[in-house]
């Protein structure tokens, strides 16, 4: 008699391989070109993937037999259809298609041996990058050569120096680690750079005082100074800027409150009432200024159905020299 969880995960199974080749269909329902998959194709390789794993669950020869076979069979198609052109002129040459297909087939034994979460997640993410093609693109082509480099930098800070630190005290005059110490300076980065990204790729986040909040996130300092260059350079900006620029301060107040917290909760505790204190008094400033203050640029941008806003602060997420001065 078959078990309760091999029930479970042969039902997981053929609906996750069903929701896959709905996507699939649903996503080249406008091409003239013929590929193989679909809602029939994937629910028989990943029942097929299912079976040849539970022949041997140790080895994995039939397992590893049947997906030979179709690597052969993918190659021999795409040996005869490479040629072909869809209806935009693109050639059929894409990895998508055999990928989808071997993924259908690993379902199989993913289901049935590994927890239904990672087996859900693994669908699910084939299915986002399937369906979210177009956005992924406009993304890409978004995105520079130095957004990429700076994203690198921030993966090695954070995913190779960071380990490899030694988490053992390397002096008698401190227990504090090198890892502690760099440690602090990704918490500084991580902040910097989400705020960064926010205010980059975020569209309602240069509208308003947005752009200031985040810049409090950011850098404080940073922002105070661009908003005063903006403020003195045009003069419709002034009561925004100078709103911002509170705002920023504010929120610089509850950043060092949560860097705190995340090396000494006791010691946060007792520094929160008075950064706290501090954060709300700005914020009550920020709207004042904000609601008091003459703009008089509102009218026309709202006669001319546009919004007033602070222009990104721009500069480097991951300036290190400030970064390794707070560690300190």
């Amino acid at each position: 008699m078959i078990s309760a969880p091999s029930l479970s995960g042969a039902a997981l199974l053929i609906g996750l391989s069903l929701f896959l080749g709905f996507a699939y269909e649903d996503f080249f329902a406008h091409s003239n070109i013929r590929r193989p998959g679909g809602i029939r194709t994937f629910p028989i390789l990943a029942s097929t993937g299912g079976v040849l794993y539970l022949f041997d669950p140790a080895r994995f020869v039939p397992f590893t037999a049947g997906l030979i076979v179709l690597g052969i069979w993918l190659a021999v198609f795409y040996r005869q259809h490479v040629g072909e052109r869809d209806d935009e002129g693109e050639p059929n040459v894409g990895l998508v298609v055999p990928a989808l297909n071997i993924h259908a087939y690993l379902l199989g034994p993913i289901a049935l041996a590994l927890p239904p979460w990672f087996a859900v997640g693994f669908t699910v993410i084939a299915v986002l990058l399937l369906t979210g093609r177009e956005k992924l693109h406009a993304l890409a082509r978004r995105v520079d050569v130095g957004e990429v480099i700076t994203a690198g930098e921030f993966l090695i800070l954070t995913g190779i120096v960071l380990p490899l630190l030694p988490n053992e005290p390397v002096t008698t005059l401190t227990t504090i680690t090198p890892r502690h110490a760099w440690l602090a300076l990704v918490v500084v980065c991580s902040l910097s750079y989400a705020s960064y990204l926010a205010q980059r790729y975020w569209a309602a986040a240069a509208r308003g005082l947005w752009m200031a909040a985040l810049g409090g996130l950011y850098s404080s300092t940073a922002t105070t100074v661009v908003l005063a260059r903006q403020a003195s350079s045009d003069g419709a900006m002034r009561a925004n800027a100078q709103a911002g620029i509170t705002l920023a301060t504010a929120i610089m107040y509850l950043r060092v409150l949560a860097i705190v917290a995340f090396f000494n909760l006791v010691l946060a505790r007792q520094l929160a009432p008075w950064l706290i204190s501090l954060s709300l008094a700005g914020l009550v400033i920020c709207a004042l200024q904000y609601r008091l203050a003459q703009r008089p640029a509102d009218a026309k941008a709202q006669e001319t159905g546009q919004e007033t806003g602070l222009r990104p602060t721009g500069g480097n997420p991951l300036e290190l020299g400030p970064a390794a001065l707070f560690a300190f």
